[in-house]
């Protein structure tokens, strides 16, 4: 699955004031329910319950907080660069910078494994990372993260 396929250029930003944590689940929840009053709170709780689970700071400043939940068919994603880090207990104990939240449908389990495995090839790629820290404006940011292939897509296409 390519990130066009879970992101829209809407839900890519660049948060100004993160604060906390929580408030980059909140901004997340908000994106991901497209400011829905009744789903924003909803999957604020979710990101929050499976934090609580362990840290979704994969290192090296990226977090990929996630939940299942049954607002949507399809998964669904949001891409948050920090002004400045914050503190997400990440396994390196970096702060996070990068936050790459999503949504996936309950029963798509596998999917959700799957598309969570390719999201840390991605971000494991030191390049990938620092063009999308590098962007200058939201504009540059979108063509990074809207114009990704899969490998394992890639791939496929060769054979």
């Amino acid at each position: 699955m390519s990130f066009s396929d879970l992101l829209s250029a809407d839900r890519i930003v660049m948060l100004v004031a993160p604060g906390s944590r929580d408030v980059v689940f909140d901004s997340a929840a908000r994106l991901l329910a497209g400011n829905s009053p009744t789903l924003t709170p909803l999957l604020g709780h979710a990101l929050r319950e499976r934090e609580q689970l362990g840290s979704t700071g994969i290192g090296r400043g990226v977090a990929i907080p996630h939940a299942r939940s049954t607002a949507f068919r399809e998964p669904r994603a949001a891409f948050l660069r920090l002004s400045h880090p914050i503190d997400f207990n990440a396994t390196d104990g970096q702060p996070v910078d990068l936050v790459f939240a999503m949504c996936v449908p309950d029963h798509q389990v596998e999917q959700h494994l799957q598309t969570l495995a390719g999201l840390v090839e991605h971000f494991s790629s030191a390049d990938f990372r620092d063009d999308l820290r590098a962007a200058r404006d939201l504009a540059r940011l979108r063509t990074l993260l809207l114009e990704i292939t899969p490998r394992a897509d890639t791939d496929a296409a060769r054979a």
